[in-house]
């Protein structure tokens, strides 16, 4: 999912400054992830077909079942990325197949965030102490789908499609926020009693930078693909979208500050741990998450014309690029050193925090 948000964030429709290469580059990184989310699926069917046990014990785990929403994570990069990188060369056919798409993972992910809740909340092995971002994990699928309507409504051929996607992906992205600020509740409340995560599971503080980031670029998209022709909040089309346009930039800026917050919060707790750190999964939480902000504060630049916060985007990009080569590197060598993919190494261990805070990091 980091390489498919990746290659989002690489597209030219999401950067402020481009160079001729910019869309190869992005079509290489999309190729990349397509290849990626096609090899771990069919290794994750292969270990479950030699052991169908391990599906029940993965999906009802207390801590693995929480990354059963990551699958969905991917796919909706895969469904956006068809969109941006294939849509301009393919024809009228794949805008309806992403339509269709798009309905249908609107439902699935309803469905996996009502089921893996049920199981998060009916777990007695879960505790507040142990409380991660992670938790948020099983809405996240879901609020993509305003993620997707922000990019692909727009390209709907009828007006009623538009909106009807449009109102579907802020009923998602709503939920996703909404369920998100109660973990936030959670979460904060974990570190004022407990303090910070274990070093092991601070990178996936980064995974509290996603809701509100996601949001304030999701609606700022889907106001600029409603439709000046519809007559849904008067006869002047035109002034309704302008006002969308002008509510939604607000209500981004509200949000984007949050999603900051809780970056700087994540970066201070790692680099206290610095020297601590080992190499685990939540590690790609330093990207995905990230992409998001960073394209939030492209487009709230955009919005406001403003030339400081379009290189503040670009500087952002080129950051997340290298912390995603650096993180792929260190995946590598770790799968080679056994630190991951091994007995006991990975999220089907699940870790309990056995002390309250007695130092400040």
């Amino acid at each position: 999912m980091s390489t498919g948000g990746l290659a989002l964030l690489l597209h030219p429709k999401n950067q402020p400054h481009t160079f001729p290469g910019l869309l190869t580059i992005g079509k290489i990184f999309y190729i990349a992830e397509l290849v990626f989310f096609a090899a771990i699926s069919c290794a994750i069917t292969h270990r479950f077909l030699r052991r169908p046990f391990l599906v029940k014990a993965s999906l009802t785990h207390p801590s693995e079942s929480l990354f059963f929403a990551t699958c969905f994570l991917a796919l909706a990069s895969v469904i956006g990325g068809m969109h941006l990188y294939g849509g301009p060369v393919c024809g009228p056919w794949l805008v309806t197949a992403f339509r269709v798409c798009f309905w249908i993972y609107f439902g699935v992910t309803f469905l996996v965030a009502c089921s893996s809740y049920y199981l998060l909340f009916s777990s007695p092995a879960l505790k507040i102490n142990d409380m991660t971002p992670a938790w948020d994990l099983p809405i996240f699928p879901f609020m993509l789908s305003g993620t997707l309507a922000s990019i692909g409504a727009g390209a709907m051929p009828l007006a009623s499609q538009t909106v009807t996607m449009i109102v579907a992906g802020l009923t998602a992205q709503g939920l996703g926020l909404l369920v998100s600020v109660m973990m936030y509740v959670m979460y904060v409340h974990r570190m004022i009693e407990w303090g910070f995560p274990s070093p092991k599971t601070r990178p996936a503080m980064f995974i509290a930078v996603g809701p509100p980031a996601f949001t304030a670029l999701a609606i700022i998209g889907m106001a600029d693909a409603w439709p000046t022709d519809t007559t849904y909040f008067g006869e002047d089309g035109q002034a309704t979208a302008n006002t969308m346009k002008l509510l939604a930039a607000m209500v981004a800026v509200f949000i984007w500050c949050l999603a900051f917050w809780f970056f700087c919060i994540a970066v201070i707790a790692i680099v206290l741990v610095a020297k601590e750190l080992t190499f685990h999964l939540n590690w790609w939480a330093l990207v995905f998450p990230n992409v998001g902000f960073t394209i939030a504060t492209i487009k709230i630049g955009s919005v406001f014309s403003s030339t400081v916060v379009g290189w503040v985007g670009s500087i952002m990009t080129v950051g997340i690029s290298g912390t995603y080569l650096f993180v792929l590197v260190m995946c590598v060598r770790a799968v080679l050193a056994r630190q991951i993919l091994s007995e006991g190494k990975d999220e089907d261990t699940y870790f309990r925090e056995e002390k309250p805070k007695e130092r400040r990091h």
